[in-house]
């Protein structure tokens, strides 16, 4: 005999399909219009990457100091050492900003992705228990039907976890970046590590972009996965095939 439910647990399964089903036949829509307007905006639509570069604020030093001490005689040197206690050499100047900052034009655009790949994620996770849920009892090996909602929660948890993966994109962005102003730093003269950053900002950018329309072209494919499947997923053995649209 099957043991009894816990009726706040059989409360929050029920809230959780009403909330699944508000998401795909009426959220879902608004998150694909809302992400498609996003993306014509100015900030997100910029043809001249150029327009992403920010100044490092790192200077570069004046040539080094050459000591020609080497070139007079012994009595005149020890004369020098008596009257000069400065240590020669390369200058090193302190950074002017005290800090090397982020790139702000980036730093907005995530600040604008990132609630947007976690609220995928989130989605992502109230659908895959909702057609959890819906999976029926196996009885004497009757798994007729099933194989809709199988592939169904198989598509959605690839979508939550390329979505997840977006996030370590983010990081590993500022640990490059990090890395290289620090080389920046370690060797001003060289422009290539200048123009590195900049190139890896531009990167960045691209690939931000590219994120929203990945996240609109989930939406979008859950949706239509979804709303062709209804029926199916919600009653899987009422249906007359098990064909996925």
């Amino acid at each position: 005999m099957a043991r009894e439910t816990n009726p706040k647990v059989e409360e929050y399964k029920e809230r959780l399909k009403k909330e699944a089903e508000e998401l795909v036949l009426h959220k879902f829509p608004e998150k694909i219009l809302e992400l498609e307007t996003l993306l014509k905006t100015e900030k997100f639509s910029k043809t001249d990457l150029t327009a992403v570069h920010v100044d490092i604020n790192i200077p570069v030093p004046e040539p080094p100091f050459i000591n020609h001490e080497a070139d007079l005689p012994a009595a005149k040197k020890r004369r020098l050492e008596t009257l000069e206690n400065e240590i020669t050499g390369t200058k090193v100047l302190v950074l002017p900003t005290g800090s090397v900052t982020t790139n702000s034009h980036i730093v907005s655009i995530v600040d604008i992705v990132k609630p947007k790949i976690w609220q995928l994620v989130d989605d992502t996770n109230i659908l895959k228990m909702w057609i959890q849920f819906l999976i029926p009892r196996i009885e004497d090996g009757n798994n007729f039907g099933v194989s809709i909602q199988e592939d169904a929660l198989t598509e959605i948890r690839a979508v939550e976890g390329e979505a997840a993966a977006f996030f370590d994109q983010i990081s590993r962005y500022f640990l490059t970046r990090g890395k290289i102003i620090a080389k920046v730093a370690k060797y001003p003269h060289v422009d290539d590590f200048r123009r590195t950053v900049q190139e890896l900002d531009e990167k960045q950018y691209v690939s931000l972009r590219l994120v929203l329309c990945e996240l609109k072209n989930h939406y979008a494919t859950l949706h239509d996965l979804i709303t062709k499947n209804l029926e199916k997923i919600k009653r899987p053995r009422s249906s007359n095939a098990e064909n996925m649209y």
